[in-house]
């Protein structure tokens, strides 16, 4: 007889739990897998064409829009999210990172019970993801337009409103097939990796190049720094204060915040190549040696996704309330928002008061020594948060010292210089700290190129660096397995 409380009792509810889905799964679309191994130079191809498609959809305006008079709430989060505001990709990866992150979460912490080895649960945890993504699309899609963000709903039409939701559910449904596409091994890494950094590294180009010319009240000026810089030689009869100004001007991008973007990308390749090695034995193979790297960035970039998966959407739950009741005392202890239209920018909301101000980095130096609490609470809640996630993020992705002794285990792998048993506490004196000194390293990168002006953001470069390294990576691996084959074949 089974209890409530009985093992067999708690299987049957998860099994039904995992199969409510079933019926569903037929009409989920896919992308096959390839029947073999597909050729490098193939999958350059097919990863240069998901790029190409994306950019396309990124510049292609949405049909049916008025030119909203309302600010734009994601203007701090689009060069993070790969959003550009009145186009297809005016979500982003918003959706799918964030239904991503937490059902893998929910898996990691046994809420939602997986058995990830069974194929019949893979097919029906990847379907989930998938109609989760598209859910919440189209409640983000509809939240965008009922909010009037393109205008108000009775002056476009219910027509109109409903070709714009559908529009922006059809370019999530693009984005979701081209991230499995290059999953499923016709490309090289992940979609959505390669879009948010694409995105950061368009932005940052954008800002130091932009032929854009902006009148400032000052005269006309180029809006990328570099140009910006030869421009304002060229025309001030006072060279030093063309320099200053080139360096220095405010509202617009300069060669200060080129400068420390600079210096951020080189804190973050060097801080890559920090790692132990710790040297490991093959039983398998009569002894054979190999070093077992566990790098400072131990879960690479998750850390600095999920705290701006969380940021996000603590900004958009809390504009959308304020909007609804902007006297409520309530909802200004989430945030307070107000209009900001610098010179050369578009109208965004930034917020003024609540926790979304104080989880936002200051905006200069001059607000940050204003406002010195400001700075301190956005500095601590980073690096917690940045730590916590590291930390957990062993745990959820299976690369805890628990999940990787285990795996040593059943492939016969030992540390050297010490029993089969001393694995998990060999293992325990470095992955513990590894994941959670490596977040924090992560949120004092970010907080010092918030707090110097980096352009992109301090989250944007460093998502950047550690997608362009884990790409090289899988680069460097394709093209020597590429190579072995064509001494084998030789």
């Amino acid at each position: 007889k089974q209890t409530a409380d009985s093992p067999q009792h708690r299987h049957c509810c998860t099994m039904k739990a995992i199969h409510i889905i079933r019926p569903l799964v037929s009409v989920v679309p896919e992308v096959e897998k390839p029947h073999q191994k597909i050729p490098f130079r193939e999958k350059i191809l097919w990863t240069t064409c998901a790029l190409l498609i994306f950019m396309v959809c990124s510049n292609l305006p949405l049909y049916g829009v008025q030119r909203a008079q309302t600010s734009d709430p994601f203007y701090w989060m689009r060069v993070i999210l790969a959003s550009n505001r009145g186009t297809l990709m005016e979500l982003g990866v918003s959706p799918l990172v964030t239904t991503g992150m937490v059902l893998q979460l929910l898996q990691g912490s046994k809420i939602i019970d997986v058995n990830l080895d069974s194929k019949e649960d893979r097919v029906l945890y990847m379907a989930a993801q998938k109609i989760a993504g598209l859910l919440v699309t189209i409640a983000m899609a509809a939240a965008y337009v009922l909010s009037g963000m393109y205008g108000d709903v009775s002056a476009i039409g219910l027509g109109n409103a409903l070709l714009i939701v559908a529009q922006l559910f059809f370019a999530g449904l693009v984005l979701l097939m081209l991230d499995e596409l290059l999953q499923k091994g016709y490309g090289l890494g992940s979609g959505i990796s390669l879009f948010m950094a694409s995105h950061i590294c368009e932005t940052i180009i954008w800002k130091a190049f932009s032929p854009t010319t902006i009148n400032t009240g000052r005269g006309t000026e180029f809006e990328g720094a570099c140009l910006a810089f030869f421009h304002l030689i060229f025309v001030r009869s006072n060279k030093f204060h063309a320099i200053r100004e080139a360096l220095l001007r405010r509202n617009l991008p300069n060669l200060t915040n080129l400068a420390a973007t600079l210096l951020i990308f080189v804190l973050c390749i060097y801080m890559q190549g920090w790692r132990v090695n710790l040297t490991v034995k093959y039983q398998r193979s009569r002894g054979l040696e190999r070093p077992y790297p566990i790098k400072l960035f131990y879960t690479s970039n998750m850390p600095i996704i999920l705290h701006t998966a969380l940021i996000s959407n603590i900004y958009f739950v809390s504009q959308m309330l304020y909007n609804q009741s902007p006297n409520s005392p309530f909802i200004h202890l989430i945030g307070e928002w107000a209009v900001a239209s610098p010179d050369g920018a578009p109208s965004h909301s930034v917020p003024v008061g609540g926790l979304a101000y104080y989880i936002s980095p200051p905006a200069t130096l001059t607000d940050m020594f204003h406002d010195p609490f400001h700075a301190l609470f956005y500095l601590m809640f980073t690096l917690t948060a940045c730590a916590i996630f590291g930390r957990t993020w062993t745990e959820v992705s299976g690369t805890s010292v628990r999940h990787v002794a285990r795996q040593m285990r059943e492939n016969q792998v030992v540390m050297k210089g010490h029993r089969d048993t001393a694995t998990a506490r060999v293992l325990g004196r470095y992955i513990p700290i590894a994941a959670a000194l490596g977040g924090i390293c992560i949120g004092v990168l970010t907080v010092l190129a918030d707090y110097i002006g980096a352009i992109g953001t301090g989250t944007g470069i460093l998502l950047t660096v550690t997608i362009i390294f884990d790409f090289y990576e899988a680069f460097m691996r394709e093209n020597t397995s590429d190579i072995k084959a064509i001494m084998a074949q030789m």
